[in-house]
């Protein structure tokens, strides 16, 4: 299938939000020609601003294959931003619900059709304390694995630096104007496991090597190495309720303190194969 046109809608959020990010930030894009011209495929792109996924979509914008995004549901109910969002045909993600599934059928069905599905693998804005991504969901795995499409990891940088995540509006910094990175690689190598049962393990040992190649292109456009262990906030998370726990005892009635940098450090590892079950988008 060639090119799907960009349509009303896309066209029409291109014209707002364009200008401005035109105006306020520089652009340091590259790999755009690992973006396939034709046929359905995925990008799996690291996430580390609110800001980011405008400028992911300036980038892919450029490249003429616009990404369909999958999205919390809350984003489509009403007012502008529902109607921007479903016009520019983004997939809805109903979390723990029993219409979960439906944002990976259709996923699957927009890749058949030869679009472009955007999946940030981490699920939510990475909690790494020094930006790297975060251990991901099986979401992509699923889907790369289903259509067998081209999975083309993406990093991106800078848009975290003008406003950062998890940070109030006194903390968006635009001046001196941020320069927004993108760098798109070459197609994940996946063959190796098609043909295999789609068990747990094996989603998680896709997503791995998903994560991987996009943590290797952030280390890039950083310039700097990255961690030998990806930050795994589920263990962070258990680890600062033992912490907590434990202090509690000690100071008898003290209310034990939130998480401390030394946790955020110990929550570096990999994912145990068991507590990869049940991991969706």
């Amino acid at each position: 299938m060639s090119r799907r046109r960009i349509g009303f809608w896309y066209r029409f959020a291109a014209v707002l939000a364009k200008p401005p990010l035109v105006v306020l930030f520089k652009r340091d894009w590259r790999g755009m020609e690992h973006i396939p011209e034709e046929g359905g495929f995925i990008t799996v792109v690291n996430h580390n601003s609110y800001l980011d996924p405008l400028s992911y979509a300036h980038y892919q914008y450029n490249t003429g294959r616009v990404p369909r995004f999958l999205a919390k549901d809350s984003l489509f109910r009403g007012g502008f931003v529902g109607a921007v969002m479903r016009g520019t045909g983004q997939i809805p993600v109903y979390r723990e619900t029993a219409d979960a599934v439906s944002a990976f059928r259709a996923a699957v069905e927009a890749i058949d059709r030869g679009e472009c599905v955007a999946f940030y693998p981490e699920g939510t804005l990475t909690r790494d304390p020094d930006m790297w991504p975060m251990e991901g969901k099986t979401g992509a795995a699923r889907v790369a694995l289903l259509t067998r499409a081209p999975v083309i990891p993406v990093a991106q940088w800078g848009a975290n630096e003008a406003v950062p995540p998890y940070a109030g509006i006194r903390k968006i910094r635009l001046f001196p104007r941020r320069t927004l990175k993108v760098l798109a690689g070459p197609p994940v190598d996946l063959s190796r496991f098609y043909d295999r049962e789609p068990t747990a393990e094996l989603l998680r040992e896709v997503t791995d090597v998903i994560m991987d190649a996009i943590t290797q292109l952030l280390a890039e456009v950083r310039g700097e190495p990255a961690p030998a262990q990806r930050y795994d906030r589920r263990r962070a998370l258990a680890q600062g309720r033992r912490r907590g726990t434990a202090a509690r005892a000690a100071a008898g009635s003290e209310p034990a303190g939130r998480g401390t940098g030394e946790e955020n450090a110990a929550g570096r590892n990999t994912v145990g194969r068991a507590a990869a079950e049940g991991e969706s988008a």
